[in-house]
């Protein structure tokens, strides 16, 4: 099963995974019923959460009924108990959203909740988001999760979020970290080659590889960087039965 996974995550197109896939995992996951996990968002419980990873695959990761992982179901509990998320109807921009996110969020937010990206079919709004067309001060939330190491200048992007959040925004804005992480985040334009940059950039659809500079690259923006630990709030066993990851930052940001 490791493999398999690895195999798909790896060379199948991530448009193609998020359409097709579901159906296929859903079945896999009636050989993993149980109690021991619960993913929070789909409230399916299984005995684990299914491998997932693109050359090592992570224990306890891919929950079979809504393709969360690990980090989709930390935020999601980080939105529930810490922010007005799920309290209030607000104006979201969500980039590349995940499949697991999508109804629960239009259903709080309706037509306020807006998906964008340049490629995938689950997107309402197809956009470049160093470009984004709305107006200054348009949105209450911005969602960005592992989508700024893709592009071409992830700075921009971030001032783009500035622009667009009113006064008292926040962003998430989550970023993979491959060990050993540089002080500075390193990025190289000029290599093309997938191999070349999956070795030096952790994916070979990367363009940089972020480093412990990453909160300042966000500050450079003009947006106001915090570190959210809130993963350290559960235990050992919670965090095993959540299927999140203890250690996992969050990163917020809020505009002044």
């Amino acid at each position: 099963m490791k493999k398999i996974i690895s195999w798909l995550v790896r060379y199948v197109p991530r448009r193609y995974l998020q359409l097709f896939t579901g159906v296929g995992l859903k079945f896999i996951g009636f050989f993993y019923w149980g109690n021991q996990v619960l993913c929070p968002i789909c409230d399916h419980h299984y005995k684990k959460f299914l491998p997932y990873g693109r050359l090592r695959a992570r224990e306890n990761a891919l929950c079979p009924h809504c393709l969360s992982l690990e980090r989709h179901r930390l935020m999601w509990l980080y939105l529930k108990s810490q922010t007005n998320f799920f309290s209030a109807s607000l104006k979201i921009l969500h980039i590349a959203p995940e499949p697991c996110f999508i109804s629960s969020f239009e259903k709080q937010h309706q037509e306020g909740y807006i998906t964008a990206d340049i490629e995938s079919p689950l997107a309402k709004v197809k956009m470049d988001i160093h470009h984004i067309p709305y107006a200054d001060n348009y949105f209450d939330v911005v969602l960005c999760n592992h989508v700024l190491e893709h592009v071409r200048d992830d700075i921009q992007v971030m001032k783009e979020f500035n622009r667009v959040l009113r006064p008292g925004g926040w962003a998430i804005l989550q970023v993979p970290f491959f060990a050993p992480i540089p002080e500075t985040t390193f990025e190289d334009n000029s290599i093309a080659d997938p191999r070349e940059r999956e070795k030096l950039f952790g994916q070979d659809d990367h363009v940089r590889k972020y480093g412990h500079d990453y909160t300042q690259r966000i500050a450079a923006s003009g947006l106001i960087p915090s570190k959210e630990n809130f993963s350290e709030s559960f235990s050992g066993s919670e965090a095993f039965h959540f299927g999140i990851s203890r250690g996992e930052i969050i990163y917020k940001a809020a505009k002044g």
